[in-house]
């Protein structure tokens, strides 16, 4: 990966290119729209498992971009080999446990059996049928002891995994920050940009372009900004203040098309794939591959 000039700990390693064509899942076979499907359910899965754990947002992006970075490149990680399921609880679990919060393996393994359960989970790609009205017992979805025992040996040793895969480098530099301190540097006080920035920021974990592995976090700050006061109404200075920020005009048209377009990604997702559970283990990545070629021989 190559890194942009800067201070170590306000950049970030980025995926080249051929990483980004050309995936570990890509060329074991699966088609790149069904990577894109699978990998934009996991973050969904990460971070609302972070939510429930009572995780910071910084953590959960750090355990998202760690994620994401997972399946990057022919020398990253495999759908045909790890569950989406299983890297996304190793990666927030590792992530919280480098920070002032870290959690126990129960509960993350607690949380992920809750989020997973075709019945009682409230995420769409996971109960087509929606979160029931009244609060499932927990009997619905508590792991037995053998259970859980058999998620704590998976959880440990896909963490293994993604730190040997990742090369043990865990440094995940976020703009959030960043965009606080360009803002006050434009004198913007108005709260509305601040909440449509950081609205902006999180929605770009979700970006089926990678933002946060393809730009450094301070592009993706002055991109926010850009986006958040034109939507709010708040005029910044006449000159190209982006250029300031080392930001040049290509690189943020590029970012604020992208941010643009996230809504409308994940609408066409969930369109795409309603009625039907998204593949979260290698099983059912492997049954939704076969369904496809039968579908293909057959058209």
């Amino acid at each position: 990966m190559s890194t942009q000039s800067g201070l170590k700990y306000l950049s970030n390693a980025l995926a080249t290119a051929e990483q980004l064509t050309t995936s570990s899942s890509f060329v074991d076979g699966i088609a790149p729209d069904l990577e894109a499907s699978v990998r934009y359910a996991g973050v969904q899965l990460t971070q609302a498992a972070g939510v429930l754990l009572r995780l910071s947002q910084d953590t959960i992006a750090q355990a998202i971009v760690t994620f994401t970075r997972f399946w990057i490149g022919p020398e990253g990680g495999s759908l045909r080999l790890y569950a989406a399921k299983d890297v996304s609880a190793a990666a927030l679990y590792m992530t919280a446990k480098l920070s002032f919060q870290p959690t126990s393996p129960r509960s993350i393994i607690n949380v992920y059996a809750f989020l997973l359960s075709r019945d009682v989970s409230p995420l769409w790609f996971v109960n087509s049928k929606g979160a029931p009205s009244t609060p499932p017992a927990p009997e619905a979805y508590t792991l037995t002891e053998g259970g859980y025992l058999a998620q704590r040996v998976v959880l440990l040793r896909v963490e293994a995994i993604i730190l040997r895969t990742l090369g043990f480098n865990t440094h995940v530099a976020l703009p959030h920050t960043i965009a606080l301190t360009y803002l006050q540097t434009l004198n913007v006080s108005s709260p509305d940009v601040s909440r449509r920035v950081f609205e902006h920021l999180n929605a770009a974990l979700l970006s089926p372009q990678l933002l946060y592995v393809t730009h450094q976090p301070n592009a993706l700050a002055v991109a926010a900004i850009y986006l958040a006061a034109r939507e709010v109404g708040v005029k910044l200075v006449d000159v190209e203040w982006w250029e300031v920020f080392d930001v040049d005009r290509e690189d943020l048209g590029f970012l604020v098309v992208a941010m643009r377009s996230i809504e409308g990604f994940a609408r066409a997702e969930k369109e795409k794939w309603s009625g039907r559970a998204l593949p979260m283990t290698v099983d059912e990545l492997e049954a939704e591959v076969e369904r496809r070629r039968m579908m293909e021989e057959g058209g």
